[in-house]
């Protein structure tokens, strides 16, 4: 009876433009916190380099073969890379001074040796756990980080022999060996490959690793950086990248073009996200404006159920209902379209070659159950202002 006396002649013009602009503001709303959560995850897994990093060298021109310009990085040089507001870090990729070749030491295996190169960087560039890729003075295994071409040659050294090829599963569960040396002695230490990298070319060891092996092997060798590690802030990579070409420095194509791709992606994402919280807010307004037009037609009415006994707490909880499950209406209608783009999205994605998470984002739905919240709150609010003031005067 108070339902229909309250709202059921009154005229809802106002009512529907305003849920349309909510459902638009909030299915965009989730939609962008979706995309914008997964386009940052991208990459995440697919490497041991943590997001938005690239590795830099000196790109080699004339000058570099007639040792005219120097192809290291000097402190300095690091110093004012720092300094830049775009880039969150930057530190040097030390390598190692001294000869050492890598063996297989498992009988399951054939013989495989080579020559390489080791390198160690800053653990907070590592997306991996910081326990696996650890090393101490008088531990008896070294954990490595193999670059994947090194894989792939081993499994042509091993087709080449008529063996069976090596998983990556596998291939961790093969015992390594180094073999360091210098002019004087030769030493050998046991190793453990922990994970893959397809931007390293050299193999990571641990910081702690590389120092007590430089000092024992190469102590008096000068340690010249020829790599950094930059990382960049997020949706700023633009910036990173004129910065590299301003400077004259390069890095894996792989690695820019998708640091390239997530700033542009994400920025997109940020725009429509900013446009989806105006709209979800402006809509909510004229929602509570619908409301409290509703109170001012109905003030006779109001003030009537009031003196027939009508508890003005009844009459709040009826104009809180019915804009809860206006609210609540939207909000599933919201939730369903979504989910309509989501399918839709992630085909587009797929055909476009970012394979992005498909997995629902628990994010976007907080965002809409804390969409929802607020309009119910701000709801009860304004019906409770302006239904006691009629019953205070």
């Amino acid at each position: 009876m108070l339902r229909k006396l309250l709202f059921q002649y009154q005229d809802k013009r106002q009512l529907v433009i305003a849920v349309v602009g909510a459902f638009l503001g909030m299915t965009f709303l989730i939609t962008s916190i979706h995309y914008l959560i997964k386009v940052n995850d991208f990459g995440k897994g697919a490497d041991i380099l943590g997001p938005n990093t690239v590795i830099v060298q000196k790109k080699v021109s004339s000058f570099n073969t007639l040792n005219i310009a120097k192809p290291d990085f000097s402190l300095s040089e690091i110093e004012q890379m720092k300094k830049e507001p775009f880039i969150l870090d930057v530190e040097p990729v030390e390598s190692n001074n001294f000869n050492i070749t890598i063996e297989t030491a498992d009988p399951s295996v054939p013989r495989f040796r080579g020559d390489i190169f080791i390198q160690t960087v800053d653990p907070d560039f590592l997306d991996i756990k910081s326990n696996d890729f650890h090393w101490k003075k008088g531990d008896t295994i070294v954990p490595i980080l193999m670059p994947r071409d090194l894989l792939v040659m081993m499994n042509m050294f091993m087709g080449s022999k008529g063996m069976p090829q090596i998983s990556d599963e596998l291939a961790m569960d093969i015992h390594f060996k180094f073999a360091l040396k210098n002019d004087t002695m030769k030493e050998y230490i046991s190793c453990r490959i922990i994970g893959f990298t397809n931007d390293m070319p050299s193999v990571l060891v641990p910081q702690s690793f590389m120092n007590w092996a430089n000092n024992r092997f190469a102590p008096d060798a000068e340690q010249k950086i020829t790599q950094i590690m930059i990382s960049g802030k997020e949706n700023e990579f633009g910036l990173v990248e004129q910065m590299l070409e301003e400077r004259h420095l390069e890095s894996k194509n792989a690695q820019v073009v998708v640091g390239r791709l997530k700033s542009m992606v994400g920025t997109l994402i940020l725009v429509v996200l900013g446009i989806s919280i105006i709209a979800v807010f402006l809509s909510g307004l004229v929602l509570i404006q619908y409301l409290q037009l509703l109170l001012s037609k109905n003030l006779y009415e109001v003030r009537t159920l009031m003196r027939l006994g009508h508890h003005p707490n009844t009459l709040v909880k009826n104009f809180f209902v019915y804009f809860s499950k206006v609210f609540g209406i939207i909000g599933a209608l919201s939730l369903v379209a979504f989910i309509g783009f989501k399918l839709f999205l992630d085909k587009v994605f797929e055909s476009g070659g970012l394979y992005i998470d498909t997995n629902l984002s628990l994010l976007s739905i907080l965002a809409l159950i804390l969409a929802y919240s607020l309009f119910a709150l701000a709801s009860y609010l304004s019906a409770r202002k302006g239904i006691y003031e009629q019953n205070n005067g």
